[in-house]
């Protein structure tokens, strides 16, 4: 089997690299060969390749960046994945395309289930939910899969600056009134295999939208508190946290106070669940070392 996989040094690309390796004959393209803001780049490629399965894991993530550039936000965000869908349609091939909490406001006081109304508060969010509406637009046979919070041990991501800001500075004051699920990139990319394999066995469920997060919840305070106290059982030294809401530390873009999503959709159609995030944390922790 050939696996196009869009984005090559992303989190979940360099993941999916290492957790599909012998699955297939894996194509990774980066930005220079494939560049999700050139429509024609991209049908060129994938009509070259030719692949039985498309992987999706490359997107416009700076959220405060896409607030001042709007336009390639959604040229990486949306249009970009509508035309990689609309190439799949053709070749009858299955889209699988990660996607965000950021489509919702937060303002729900229970998590999200995939038919709750989305509402994203900036331009990320929307840029995002415009390119699971083309997705869903171009191609029945596809998965959007939701996550969030997504971390590892490369890349830009809060596991990464945590450690490095609480080792040094004194004290550090974090957000404590956003509350989700920290979702380890490693595990994504094993709950993808997982998917892939039931639908190389027969098995696949419904095509769709569906959630993809770490089980459990917590807050970017309390993420930071479990990343601190591993730090300190490594006889490293580590910062005072300090708890702070939201408008004490304000961003272009405004962030969803309640990011959890209710992933039981997609183990119920496929069979597919993620640990809880502190489980997951620690087996990422334990990698890096």
């Amino acid at each position: 089997m050939k696996i196009l996989i869009c984005g090559q040094n992303g989190q979940v690309s360099r993941e999916l690299q290492t957790c599909l390796d012998g699955l297939g004959n894996l194509v990774v393209q980066g930005r220079d060969r494939l560049d999700l803001a050139q429509p024609a780049q991209i049908r060129q490629q994938v009509r070259q390749v030719a692949p039985d399965l498309i992987i999706n894991a490359a997107a416009h993530t700076a959220v405060d960046q896409a607030q001042s550039e709007p336009a390639l936000a959604f040229a990486i965000n949306a249009t970009g994945p509508g035309v990689l869908a609309e190439e799949a349609a053709l070749l009858d091939v299955p889209l699988i395309h990660y996607s965000t909490d950021y489509v919702f406001d937060g303002n729900k006081h229970a998590p999200y289930v995939e038919s709750d109304a989305t509402n994203p508060l900036g331009v990320y969010g929307k840029s995002k939910l415009a390119g699971e509406q083309a997705v869903a637009a171009a191609h029945a046979q596809h998965l959007i899969l939701r996550t969030s919070w997504v971390y590892s041990t490369h890349g830009r991501n809060f596991l990464l600056t945590m450690q490095r800001l609480l080792q040094e500075k004194p004290e550090l004051r974090v957000v404590a009134d956003q509350i989700g699920a920290p979702t380890w990139a490693g595990s994504i990319a094993r709950s993808t295999l997982a998917l892939i394999k039931r639908w190389q066995d027969g098995q696949a469920g419904a095509w769709g939208t569906y959630h993809l997060t770490a089980q459990g919840e917590t807050s970017w305070f309390g993420f930071a508190q479990a990343i601190g106290n591993a730090l300190r059982e490594q006889g490293k030294p580590c910062a005072t946290l300090l708890p702070i809401p939201s408008s004490d530390y304000p961003t272009p873009a405004a962030r969803p106070l309640n990011s959890r999503l209710d992933c039981s959709s997609l183990q119920r159609e496929w069979g597919v669940s993620q640990p809880d995030w502190q489980t997951a944390l620690h087996e990422c922790l334990a990698r890096q070392a």
